[in-house]
């Protein structure tokens, strides 16, 4: 089931004549000037800026592929709402940017898809459920306010494992969203509505949260660049929670230059989530600053043994990990073996979401004051307006009488401190610059299997930030004409986002990864 607020395909409901004259006449031109498929936030500004686009013309043709290929052709199912004032926003930018050439905002008419957890005040917030479909919150989430004044436009809002409670892209109002490279498989999750989209360029940018992996997870499944960052860096308010210690906000972009300029915009000091005071003066002028392309060499980066699978099933992702290893070094990398002693114990019972999330959940139910369809996580149980995968989970947290003063809780916050503590010491003792692994030891599932064999509990537990980035793709095979995209991981201690980005830059301009899925190909114009 859809969101019936709004026009699910852009189909002109929500456009004005002078939108469709000018839309008619500036079509060809558009076309022959600008191609949505794997456009960049810098090519569609030169576009612009060489007088060969309106942002009207660029709404649009997103527009035309989330209706040729969201529920239709390969009926991907990533998009849960489309913003019904598209259009007429793409025309008042129109008009403003006529008027002042010269006032060109960072993320100017760059159509952003948003994980359908993050607050907006002009469309529904619904965490992919039925109960919440039609919850309007009062006020957009920080990050978002943030992108819209950087210029951003916010295009649809896409699907996700319902309350991002989980890997595979699932929801009781949105349904299954469907891997764009293999049809057959899950998008990863939970942002794996999000992740879809900007696959298969029904934008030019899109934002996940990560509470497990769930922003880096669809970047590794759908050949994608997907950032955690330092917990602190980038505000969670606004946002649906699970954990006030495991939630971060991300960017998922194709590349790794659009990340870092959405970086940019999203990174911030936000009285509303106090821990963004710790990531305020971490923040350096511009992230794109550090987009190198000679940036591995002499780079010191260590290969974590620990996170590679032994048996058959994890062969190609090993295969494809070990060729980025080889490239690393011949860019000038130094690639070190390492282990972390007892990581498995230190990894074991370690997460905290569970003694947090009904506090957080009824919290944030508070804050959209009467508008809210429920009032507490209870009243949302009672319902039942939930996928069926949650029912357990659901009943578990509900359960917890006063998590925050749980011993179990001050234990696991005290392990999550010996983890960061042993990563430290891996990385000084090899003077490392940050630590590389197959994002997943296996390849994405096929849907209705559960995804085993991640490794994002190495950032989750411990707040230090990670990159994904596209890594290879599996063999082809007749669902997965290219393959199945292969995601690589790089990890480093607090506030080195910088040195991420010129690693994974570095690695992107060298091995030239990234390929379109085959199911969404260009449209004829």
């Amino acid at each position: 089931m859809k969101n019936n607020n709004t026009p699910l395909r852009g189909n002109g409901q929500a456009g004005s004549s002078f939108v469709v004259a000018l839309l008619i006449t500036g079509a060809l031109a558009a076309q022959q000037n600008f191609v949505p498929e794997e456009a960049t936030i810098q090519g569609t500004h030169a576009a612009f800026a060489a007088g060969q686009l309106t942002c009207v013309q660029v709404v649009r043709a997103y527009l035309n592929r989330i209706e040729a290929y969201d529920h239709q052709g390969p009926a991907l199912n990533s998009i849960i709402t489309i913003n019904p004032k598209a259009l007429e926003a793409a025309a008042e930018m129109d008009r403003l940017y006529a008027a002042n050439r010269s006032a060109l905002k960072p993320l100017y008419c760059i159509p952003v898809i948003l994980k359908d957890n993050y607050d907006t005040a002009d469309m529904p917030t619904t965490g992919g459920s039925l109960t919440l479909a039609e919850s309007i919150p009062p006020r957009d989430a920080f990050v978002v306010k943030k992108l819209r004044e950087a210029g951003a436009l916010i295009l649809a809002k896409a699907n996700l494992t319902e309350l991002a409670r989980g890997g595979t892209t699932v929801s009781s109002l949105g349904g299954q969203t469907r891997n764009p490279y293999d049809l057959t498989r899950t998008p990863g999750g939970s942002s794996g509505g999000t992740g879809a989209a900007i696959a298969a360029s029904f934008g030019i940018a899109g934002t996940g949260s990560d509470t497990g992996q769930s922003v880096r997870s669809p970047a590794s499944a759908q050949s994608l660049v997907g950032l955690r960052p330092t917990r602190g860096l980038i505000s969670r308010s606004g946002i649906i929670p699970i954990s006030t210690t495991q939630d971060e906000a991300g960017p998922i972009t194709r590349t790794v230059e659009d990340v870092a300029r959405m970086l940019d915009v999203m990174a911030g000091y936000d009285p509303d989530d106090p821990i963004t005071a710790f990531g305020a003066p971490k923040i350096p002028k511009t992230y794109t600053a550090f987009l190198d392309r000679g940036g591995l060499k002499d780079a010191r980066i260590g290969v974590l043994v620990d996170f590679f699978g032994r048996d058959r099933v994890h062969e190609e992702v090993n295969a494809v990990t070990e060729t980025a290893i080889k490239t690393m070094t011949e860019s000038g990398a130094t690639m070190i073996r390492i282990n972390i002693p007892n990581l498995n114990g230190l990894t074991r019972n370690i997460q905290v979401s569970e003694y947090e999330t009904k506090i957080a959940f009824n919290n944030y139910l508070a804050r959209l004051g009467p508008r809210a369809p429920v009032k507490t996580l209870e009243e949302f149980i009672a319902r039942g307006e939930f996928h069926v995968s949650l029912k357990a989970g659901l009943e578990a947290d509900q359960r917890v009488v006063d998590g925050f003063n749980d011993p179990e809780y001050k234990n696991r916050l005290l392990r999550r401190n010996d983890l960061r503590q042993a990563v430290m010491s891996v990385i000084a003792q090899n003077n490392l610059d940050a630590i590389l692994y197959p994002h997943q030891r296996r390849l994405v599932v096929p849907i209705g299997e559960d995804q085993l064999d991640r490794n994002g509990v190495l950032s989750n537990s411990t707040g230090f930030p990670a990159i994904t980035f596209p890594g290879g793709f599996s063999t082809p095979t007749a669902s997965a004409p290219l393959g199945v995209p292969i995601g690589i991981e790089l990890l480093g201690p607090d506030w080195s986002e910088p040195i991420l980005i010129k690693l994974a830059y570095a690695f992107e301009q060298i091995a030239k990864v990234r390929k379109s899925p085959a199911s969404t190909p260009p449209l004829s114009h």
